[in-house]
């Protein structure tokens, strides 16, 4: 191999290597820090901060018109709200996105999959006992990501422990 052959493949490796780790921070690990309860920092700006608490305020809520559907027994009501939170729903700002972890991306469109289960569900059980038991194993996910995960400011001093 000739000498431009060698350093046209150092420069390969090199690419690969760089693309490599962008792929990791922007994909995998998102834009962290450890923080000192032991959850992970995800550090936003505070516009973006401020919509994903938004939309976390707007599953909360929808959660509690989906229970207050069903022991009302309007069931058709219910579904329709699960139903609006599902997948439809898993719309975000792609600046936004690449901040996230990997898990805590998996976690939300999880729980947003589970919405459009829980409408299916809601559809062919129309036990008001049964539905709130499966916004109980529902509530599970919002549990994990909220024990797991908390949201940072960019730029501010964080408790991080270090």
């Amino acid at each position: 191999m000739n000498a431009m052959g060698k350093i046209g493949w150092i420069l390969a490796l090199i690419l690969a290597i760089g693309l490599g780790a962008m792929s990791y921070t922007f994909l995998v690990k998102g834009q962290t820090v450890p923080y000192a309860d032991g959850r992970t920092s995800i550090l936003l700006s505070p516009d973006e901060r401020n919509q994903v608490l938004g939309e976390m305020r707007a599953v909360l809520e929808g959660t509690r018109t989906i229970i207050e559907d069903a022991v009302a027994g309007d069931m058709q009501a219910a579904e329709k709200q699960a139903r609006s939170m599902g997948m439809a729903a898993a719309k975000q700002d792609t600046a936004i996105i690449a901040k996230l972890p990997l898990d805590f991306k998996s976690l939300g469109l999880g729980l947003h999959g589970s919405f459009d289960d829980l409408a299916d569900f809601i559809a062919e059980n129309p036990d008001p006992l049964k539905v709130v038991d499966e916004v109980s194993t529902l509530m599970v996910q919002c549990v994990a990501c909220h024990d797991a995960y908390r949201l940072g400011i960019e730029g501010e001093a964080d408790i991080s422990g270090e």
